[in-house]
């Protein structure tokens, strides 16, 4: 076969720190190879460098980039500008940030053609409306003219894959494409590059921390870790024979089932209970007159015992977020909330602030969540200044050193800020902020979507630890359904505002009744097959 890429003996430096080093691995044309390893392996370092994408401060002390024998690393920007897009194109991992928010994404659709195909607007338009179309965006001509925030995350990715494709390219390169997507939106996205890439025969480098997901796609694969290339082998060898032990963990990673039925106390009267939770959203145009009306939460019965984890699962906007809200009161929302056989739903705000400390939440993403101007110390302790101030500040740091070491980090780490942790300690460190107050309930809101499947695992092992240590109750938001499955007792099954399906976990994975309960299961089989 004819080697489209090779990239030989390339190293890559930020100022003095090396992080990529003597890399080497081509891509056949028409091939499907897939890039593989945690987060801060070097994956996307090494996939930027293709197109020259990386800040002017990075430096490449050795090495070449060849595509079609030619080296990428001694163009210059023109050249370079006239290359992307029209031979090598991009997906980038968030497509809400790679979109412009300001631009209907038809203006940002057919830019590519205008600049490397010089065809016309109309010519441009009409293109980009079949491809939107074969890439499975409905009513194409509606969403032509829409804004990157009125779609949906599944649909900004077509999007962004109908970009890509537009000048038929001989490489594209999809770096993590279904990070933090619905399972069913994942698998659909997988399916759609498949046949975006027989149909125009174009060689894709997928870059996934996701061993399992690579599987289905690729025909080859190459694990990194610390910068370094440790195994490449097709997909059927590496599977059933990896060679390195780092490959093995990672097939190894996969989350687990810790909890069993008999963790909690099944008899006791339940911790959280909720009583036709609604929570309608109304959309109005000037005047108020109201125009739509959005059933976020629709007439929801939920109760949560002392020490047990219930999760919630459901695709994106089903709801999952904004129930749990609802019932930490949030969210404004009409019905009954009892917490601790105390009324929530029936208490004015400054009632309510005492009781916080006794509920808190660890959100999705912890780089958000935690502030970048704050040290560690600051933000874990912060809370204890709010809900134990008859604690001074020696008595205050000696608690948050014990909870440091108990989430797995250390004292030395005191003094630093968020951006100098990676995802899993930071979601370490919003885990230690909320357990600190003595909590009795958490909600968890997709606390591991965004984070590598062995870190996943070692945060729900964590999670299991905590809650059985501290008797906490976890209220777990997820659209994974493995995760959920390794760290539930009860599971609540989610759409449109309403839940559509409970039981124990075993249970409902064993026995599904539902349709739609049926479709997640079976979407999830292929990352776990």
């Amino acid at each position: 076969m004819t080697q489209l890429l090779n990239i030989n003996k390339l190293s890559i430096a930020f100022a003095q720190t090396q992080v990529v080093h003597d890399l080497s691995f081509h891509i056949n044309a028409g091939e499907k190879v897939a890039l593989v390893g945690e987060s801060g392996s070097g994956k996307s370092v090494t996939a930027l460098s293709i197109l020259q994408l990386l800040q002017d401060k990075v430096s490449y002390p050795s090495g070449s980039i060849k595509f079609q024998e030619q080296d990428l690393l001694q163009l210059k920007k023109a050249q370079l500008r006239r290359l992307r897009g029209k031979e090598i194109a991009m997906i980038f991992q968030e497509p809400m940030t790679s979109l412009n928010p300001v631009y209907p994404i038809g203006t940002q659709l057919i830019e590519p053609l205008l600049l490397h195909e010089g065809l016309s607007k109309s010519a441009a338009r009409r293109r980009m409306l079949e491809l939107l179309e074969r890439t499975g965006i409905p009513e194409p001509h509606k969403r032509f003219d829409a804004y990157p925030h009125t779609l949906s995350g599944g649909q900004r990715q077509r999007v962004m894959i109908a970009m890509a494709l537009a000048c038929n390219p001989k490489l594209l390169i999809a770096d993590e494409p279904t990070t933090a997507l619905d399972v069913t939106i994942q698998l659909q996205i997988i399916e759609l590059l498949e046949k975006m890439q027989k149909e125009f025969q174009t060689a894709v480098l997928l870059i996934s921390h996701d061993l399992n997901l690579v599987k289905r796609f690729a025909e080859r694969i190459y694990v990194m870790q610390a910068g370094r290339l440790v195994e490449s082998a097709t997909v059927d060898k590496l599977f059933k024979q990896p060679e390195q032990p780092y490959t093995q963990q990672l097939l190894n990673s996969q989350p687990e089932r810790i909890q069993t039925d008999y963790d909690y106390s099944a008899e006791s009267p339940p911790l959280l209970e909720g009583k036709k939770i609604r929570c309608y959203f109304t959309q109005k145009q000037f005047f108020k007159r109201n125009i739509s009306e959005l059933k976020a939460v629709d007439d929801v019965n939920l109760q949560l015992l002392p020490g047990e984890t219930v999760g919630i699962v459901g695709e994106s906007g089903s709801g999952k977020t904004t129930l749990g809200l609802c019932l930490l009161r949030l969210q404004n929302c009409t019905g009954m909330i009892q917490f601790a056989n105390q009324r929530l739903d029936q208490l004015p705000p400054r009632q309510l602030r005492p009781l916080r400390r006794h509920f808190q939440v660890v959100f999705q993403d912890p780089y958000s969540s935690l502030s970048p101007r704050q040290t560690v110390e600051k933000i874990i302790g912060e809370g204890l200044e709010i809900h134990f101030p008859e604690l001074n500040r020696y008595m205050r740091r000696k608690r948050i050193v014990s909870i440091l070491n108990e989430v797995g980090l250390e004292e030395d780490m005191l003094s630093r800020y968020p951006y100098q942790f990676s995802g899993g300690q930071r979601q370490r460190i919003a885990i230690a902020r909320a357990v600190i107050l003595e909590p009795q309930l958490i909600l968890l809101d997709e606390p591991t979507s965004a984070l590598d499947v062995s870190v996943q695992k070692q945060v729900i092992e964590l999670l299991v630890h905590l809650q059985r240590k501290h008797k906490i109750s976890y209220l777990f938001i997820s659209h994974d359904l493995k995760v959920i499955r390794a760290i539930s007792h009860r599971i609540f099954v989610m759409r449109h505002g309403q839940f559509i399906e409970q039981g124990e976990t075993e249970q409902l994975f064993n026995h599904p009744q539902h349709p739609y309960t049926q479709s997640l299961l079976q979407a999830s089989l292929f990352t776990t097959a």
